[in-house]
């Protein structure tokens, strides 16, 4: 029944949409009009006219208004069987009462949803202050997990720093610790070195790997967060700020035009338009409105979730950040310990040190103390042998005086007795006159007399027999018997016959044989003469003289050079130079200056001419290679006075003093303001200027470098006059005060060698050697035959320094490695000469085996040990200048062989510049004449000088060992 009232009376539901959010209200039939309203607005009735009779019967609509925002409800009830003309006044009144206050009510509705946007507005705004307070809470922990990834890189970059001083300072203190055992076996040492150095390294290497692994994370985390951080807090505002105020426009819009429809309305109920339709359209509005603000909710929701799941990520990166740190604190504890250890390990081989440095400086005081002890004892002896020598020449003087007068007094007893006997044979003489009457003819006569002499035989000889008993006192020898004889006075000869002599005046005389006779000028005093005691006393202080002599002459041996041997050039020396390296990669440790010192007397009885020593001047490196101070000579070797009191010593046994002098390169002393090391302090305070341009590594300032770059200091700029001038001023101090008489020029590779032409020229060296390393050829891992590009390279440096120069024979040395291993064929070129330099240029080639980078403790390329013989036996009796190690020398026990080489080459005359010829290179052994006078032989090849047709003359074998090498000597 409802229904067909509603149908008759052209009653319409009322949509949704016209009340706004009003939910929707049903129609209540037959039931009378109530007008219910629960909230305290009043109800005003008033009369409307409407032409439209259609709508002017009864209706009763019913509205229920709980509140203004929500539970409202509208009940419209339509009677149709009791209404009236008055009726029809109240439903058209009623209609527009409800149409005023459904306009009231989308009027409030409307305040409402612009109070609700404003809300909304400000909680955007308060969403945008959240937004970027949380941008900048993200940026700040940003900022701070960044310092702190940092601060915790700074950290392990000085805990790796310190490590690594920790490291070279233990590895010094250590190898320091060691010294002793350098006395052993140099293997041994060596073996120890390995194996500190790859414990060390170990550790090191794995703290190294922790830092790493620890910064490599932390930077990947820091920058996955900061991406992560980024992205999502960039995504989430631009599509907050993109929703945000897309539904603030489309909130605008919906309330403009709500503003409209409602204006739209009331024209519409002025106009007298039904209202209805507007309403529809205001509530629909509504609805969508309403949609957008739950959108926006939601959003709001998945923005704070996402917010949420940011902070998350946050605080797990943070936790990442502990753990990151926690790493670093156990890394750092790690370096802690390692440095702890190594404290504890420093400080107990510092204490070791101490007892050795004591023991060191005990021993040393007690050398000293002995050294003193001898050199005063040998003081002594020189003073007792001047003293004794004068009083040798004083006794001497005095024998002879005391010889002299008992000479006269003997010639003056012989005198007497002379003219006592002429004496007695007058008288002897006259008594025979007188008896010859009384026994004329009397043939057994037994006076005889003789030109005036006599001799009185008696029956039992007294006279003769006493002559004898008291004559010679010892037996006298042939040859003064023949002298005694040559000058005896002719006698007239004897007469024979009796009757001769009975008619003669004379009557001869039996005289004592020449043997026979005593004589006083050839015969020594014997025991209890008067001078017996002066006698035995000079002969007692000659033996003494002798003796001390001996002593002297085998401490102060002075070597006798001969003539041609006097100054040539300083390229080639004497020509005879025999140069000894005197140290070694390891001989910095102990007090070096001192300990060479002492070896200068054996080095110089063994042949050797000139000492090479190490680098005076103060370093970087203990070995003196990286130079700082150039004036300052307190090195590792010891003190300046030290170095004076060796190069003293070496010149007193006639060696040459050669200096190990670096020129290419220098350490600074200070930091640029770039913090680079390119400021030079000490004497000669050089700047950047200094230091060529292309040094990649030290910034100079000066003209490109003219030859290699050495990577490890600053290289120096040669081609500076002031830099020019400061060189040759030390060259020349260290010639002159220090008393070095040449030079080993260090990696002359770095800079032209018309400045070493200079520097030579300038300070006047005896002999010069440079050290020009450059690599040989090889081909799929052999070394090739043919050296000649190796060798030109080295001779081309030679003719830069204009021949002022020596250089070492590297070319000669890497041929030597293979050639003795059967393959002699490799010592002869096509031309038939010497492979190396000295095939080329003898006079400027300095052969060697082995020096401190080649062998030592380093063994960069150590020569074969079981054919250093005869390698030396190579380079000793050929051409060029030869270089003895000091280690092969005093250390592999070849001490002898090597001098028994040495006098081969000074018996036969072997110069720099001697000729050679090659008969044999092959597999089976080698043989070459050198000079004139001596042939060698390497190898197990069967051969002597008799076996050879083109070598002449006589040989004789000076040196056989065997199947390792001959040598054979001019006779």
């Amino acid at each position: 029944m409802a229904l067909d009232v509603r149908n008759k009376m052209g009653a319409t539901l009322l949509p949704d949409a016209a009340f706004g959010l009003f939910p929707r209200c049903p129609f209540v039939p037959w039931l009378p009009l109530v007008y219910r309203v629960a909230s305290t607005r009043s109800i005003i009735n008033r009369n409307y006219s409407f032409a439209d009779k259609r709508i002017s019967k009864s209706a009763h609509l019913v509205f229920s208004h709980a509140s203004d925002s929500d539970d409202t409800f509208t009940d419209l009830v339509v009677d149709q069987d009791s209404y009236s003309g008055r009726n029809e006044v109240l439903g058209i009144e009623g209609e527009l009462e409800i149409a005023r206050n459904s306009l009231l009510e989308a009027q409030h509705r409307q305040e409402v949803i612009e109070r609700e946007r404003d809300q909304l507005l400000e909680e955007l705004a308060r969403s945008e202050a959240k937004r970027q307070e949380y941008i900048t809470t993200i940026l700040h922990d940003k900022e701070v997990a960044i310092a702190e990834l940092e601060a915790a890189k700074s950290l392990f970059q000085k805990k790796l720093e310190e490590s690594v001083e920790d490291k070279f300072t233990l590895e010094s203190k250590l190898v320091l610790a060691k010294q002793d055992a350098v006395d052993l076996a140099v293997q041994v040492e060596k073996l120890a070195e390995v194996a500190f150095q790859q414990a060390t390294s170990h550790i090191l290497e794995d703290a190294q790997l922790r830092i790493s692994s620890a910064e490599t994370t932390a930077a990947e985390a820091a920058h996955l967060i900061e991406k992560q951080i980024k992205d999502a807090t960039e995504g989430t505002i631009s599509s907050i700020v993109e929703k945000s105020n897309h539904a603030i426009q489309r909130a605008l819009v919906v309330a403009e035009e709500a503003g409209e429809l409602s204006k739209k309305s009331m024209e519409t109920f002025v106009d007298g338009t039904s209202p209805f339709t507007e309403i529809a359209a205001v509530q629909e509005e509504n609805t969508k409105l309403q949609g957008i603000i739950s959108d926006m909710e939601s959003q709001l929701v998945i923005a704070r979730n996402e917010a949420d799941r940011l902070k998350l990520e946050l605080e797990s990166t943070r936790q990442r950040l502990q753990a990151f740190e926690q790493r670093a604190n156990d890394a750092e504890k790690a370096l802690l310990d390692l440095q702890e250890s190594s404290r504890k390990n420093t400080l107990k081989q510092e204490e070791e040190m101490k007892s050795m440095l004591d023991k060191v400086k005990k021993d040393m005081a007690e050398r000293m103390k002995a050294i003193s002890k001898a050199f005063k004892t040998d003081l002594k002896n020189i003073k007792a042998t001047v003293e004794a020598a004068k009083e040798v020449v004083h006794s001497k003087d005095y024998a002879y005086l005391r010889r002299c007068e008992a000479l006269q007094r003997s010639l003056k007893v012989s005198e007497d007795a002379l003219k006592m006997w002429k004496q007695r044979a007058e008288m002897a003489e006259s008594l025979l006159l007188k008896e010859r009457l009384h026994d004329e003819g009397d043939e057994d006569a037994i006076y005889v007399v003789n030109g005036g002499r006599i001799d009185l035989l008696t029956d039992v000889d007294s006279q003769k027999w006493k002559l004898l008993s008291d004559g010679p006192r010892r037996e006298i020898p042939q040859w003064m018997a023949r002298r005694i004889k040559a000058v005896s006075p002719k006698f007239p000869p004897r007469k024979i016959d009796v009757a001769e002599a009975l008619t003669s005046k004379f009557r001869s005389l039996e005289l004592p044989k020449a043997d026979e006779v005593w004589s006083i000028a050839q015969e020594k005093p014997k025991e209890g003469d008067a001078l017996i005691e002066h006698v035995f006393e000079r002969e007692t202080i000659e033996k003494k003289r002798k003796a001390l002599e001996r002593a002297l002459q085998r401490k102060t041996i002075q070597w006798q050079r001969a003539p041609e041997q006097t100054k040539l050039e300083p390229g080639t020396g004497t020509g005879h130079e025999i140069v000894f390296q005197g140290f070694n990669w390891e001989s910095w440790r102990r007090r070096w200056y001192l300990e060479l010192a002492a070896k200068t007397a054996d080095l110089s009885q063994c042949g050797v001419t000139a000492v090479w020593l190490p680098p005076p001047t103060e370093s970087v490196s203990p070995q003196g290679y990286m130079p700082s101070d150039l004036y300052n000579l307190n090195s590792s070797y010891g003190s300046m006075e030290e170095l004076k009191y060796c190069i003293e010593e070496m010149h007193s046994q006639d060696l040459l003093a050669l200096g190990d002098v670096v020129l290419n390169h220098r350490c600074a002393h200070k930091k640029s303001p770039n913090g680079v090391w390119n400021i030079f302090g000490g004497k000669l305070a050089w700047g950047p200027e200094a230091i060529v341009c292309d040094d990649p590594n030290f910034e100079g300032r000066g003209n490109p470098s003219s030859g290699d770059i050495f990577h490890a200091a600053p290289n120096i700029d040669h081609s500076q006059d002031f830099v020019r001038k400061d060189i040759k001023g030390w060259l020349n101090w260290l010639r002159n005060e220090i008393g070095f008489d040449g030079w080993r020029l260090d990696f002359v590779r770095g800079f032209s060698g018309t400045y070493v032409k200079e520097y030579i020229e300038a300070s006047n060296p005896v002999f010069a050697i440079g050290e020009y390393w450059d690599s040989l050829a090889y081909e799929h891992g052999s070394l090739c035959y043919n050296q000649d590009a190796h060798r030109q390279r080295i001779i081309n440096w030679i003719n830069a320094t204009g021949g002022t120069s020596s250089a070492f024979d590297i070319t000669t040395k890497g041929i030597l490695h293979c050639a003795l291993h059967n393959e002699y064929w490799r010592l002869i070129d096509h031309q038939g000469k010497p492979t190396g330099v000295m095939g080329w240029w003898p006079s400027r080639a300095v052969t060697f085996l082995e020096n401190h980078d080649t062998g030592s403790t380093q063994g960069h390329w150590p020569f074969p040990r079981y054919k250093l013989m005869q390698g030396y036996a190579y380079i000793l009796t050929h051409p060029g200048t030869p270089v003895i190690f000091y280690d092969h020398f005093y250390d592999f026990g070849i001490h002898d062989v090597i001098t028994e080489l040495i006098e081969a080459r000074r018996r036969a005359g072997i110069h720099c510049r001697s000729s050679i010829k090659i008969y044999h290179a092959n597999n089976e052994g080698y043989v070459a004449q050198v000079g004139d006078a001596l042939v060698m032989k390497l190898g197990q090849f069967d051969w002597n000088p008799s076996k050879e047709n083109q070598l002449e003359g006589s040989w004789q074998k000076f040196v056989d060992k065997g199947s390792d090498y001959q040598v054979w000597l001019r006779q």
